[in-house]
């Protein structure tokens, strides 16, 4: 007997048969010939979208980092763990081995079924997902143009920065034949934020688009072939993708909206070379309903379906720039994000009733410490919460967010902090700064 090297898939399981056996009813099976060659067939096997995350460097590809699948050469030493290799012994007489992988589909471009599918992703605890042709998305690249001579983006890029990209999800990858659309629910129970406390959107708790890209990655090796997954990424429509695959439908408030979570979730995108049956689109949708329009305090969302960034709150705790005055007090005592349109959203009542006892998620913070985001160390701030986009990841967008919290929430014990930055060199941060002394005047303060 003699120890093989075999380069795997991480998480592949692998077993060696004999070829003289028959062996036909195990599911995914093929001869170590055939996998090496295509093990030598170089392409990308798997992606990733991060924004900046390598410790807040840019990526060379910050939209996605492909892994590129190649064969060993002979006498390589494979045996680092690093290169996820195992050791498989083979006797040196039975000819040509066969690799067994019970669960993936490592026939190149096999069939799969809508319900296989379906199955697949709930093991793999995927909330929705359905799939669809990988086809432009010729409407959507429209609206993008039209709304981005209106002015309706400001300064936002995103996937509205290049739609001959992220409208063509067919050019992402060569030989793209499916796109496969998945949610991921993120609703959680809000605990009372206390005195002193500043609020994020739900979404940005933790970091469920990184648990996301993991269970996208584990589909597209279930599947097999080459295939390419991008989750928050500006590369693609993540949203086009799911109303035609019936993941979702688009909301009067411009979000996808799912049957049984509402609008609770993230959404991700897997472009791959392999067949998969249409999924339906979802026959719903918000009727006569009008109640996130009439709740946005700015009138963000005065044209149904269509989002004017230029006043939406969520926009401005984004955005390098001071925050208009008329929109400050309305953002309460948010930081970052706003959630006001989904939670008046009727669709979204059936999750948080189902969930309303659940604890919250290991590690989440649906609330920070506003004197803690004054005077915390500013790229120390910025590497905690790196799950956020923040500006060329400056801390002072941080900071004049808590700022304008603290002049619609503070009390008597913040003034002189604030009173601190109003005296600072920082042009951002003093007009900030003196606004909400206003503020708290205003309140007796």
């Amino acid at each position: 007997m003699r120890p093989v090297g075999v380069l795997a898939d991480d998480g592949d399981r692998l077993a060696v048969c004999d070829p003289r056996v028959e062996h036909d009813a195990l599911p995914g099976v093929e001869a170590v010939d055939a996998f090496a060659e295509r093990f030598h067939q170089s392409g990308p096997v798997r992606a990733e979208g991060p924004r900046l995350r390598n410790r807040r460097e840019a990526l060379a590809h910050p939209e996605v980092e492909m892994v590129q699948r190649g064969g060993s050469k002979p006498h390589q030493d494979l045996s680092g763990a690093w290169h996820r290799v195992r050791d498989v012994l083979v006797s040196e007489d039975i000819g040509s081995a066969v690799l067994v992988y019970p669960h993936g589909l490592h026939g190149h471009n096999r069939f799969m079924t809508a319900e296989e599918l379906t199955q697949l992703a709930e093991r793999l605890g995927l909330d929705a997902v359905g799939a669809a042709p990988a086809e432009p998305y010729v409407e959507t690249e429209r609206h993008i143009a039209e709304r981005r001579a209106r002015g309706l983006f400001a300064d936002m890029r995103f996937t509205m920065a290049q739609p001959e990209t992220s409208c063509h999800p067919e050019s992402l990858l060569p030989g793209a034949l499916t796109v496969i659309s998945a949610a991921l629910c993120y609703w959680a129970p809000e605990p009372v934020p206390g005195t002193g406390r500043g609020r994020l959107a739900r979404y940005t708790w933790s970091d469920r688009y990184a648990e996301l890209r993991e269970k996208l990655d584990a589909l597209g090796r279930e599947l097999g072939g080459n295939y390419r997954v991008l989750v928050d990424a500006n590369q693609h429509v993540d949203r086009e993708a799911a109303a035609r695959s019936g993941v979702g439908f688009y909301g009067k408030n411009t979000l996808l909206i799912t049957r049984r979570h509402g609008s609770w979730v993230v959404l991700g995108t897997l472009v791959t070379d392999v067949k998969l049956d249409r999924t339906a689109p979802l026959d719903a949708n918000c009727g006569s309903c009008t109640l996130c329009i009439d709740a946005c305090p700015t009138g963000a969302l005065d044209e149904p379906g269509v989002l004017d960034s230029t006043r939406c709150l969520s926009y401005w705790t984004q955005a390098p720039a001071p925050i208009p005055k008329p929109f400050r007090a309305p953002l309460e005592d948010r930081v970052y994000g706003c959630d006001i349109c989904q939670d008046v959203c009727p669709w979204n009542r059936g999750v948080e009733k189902r969930r309303a006892g659940e604890p919250l998620p290991e590690g989440a913070t649906p609330h920070v410490s506003l004197v803690d985001w004054l005077e915390a160390d500013g790229a120390e701030l910025v590497d905690r919460f790196d799950r956020l986009y923040v500006p060329g990841n400056d801390a002072r967008f941080l900071r004049r967010n808590a700022l304008v919290a603290l002049g619609n929430t503070g009390g008597p014990e913040h003034r002189p902090l604030v009173e601190r930055f109003a005296a600072g060199d920082d042009t951002l941060l003093a007009e900030t700064a003196d606004w909400a002394l206003e503020q708290l005047a205003e309140r007796g303060i």
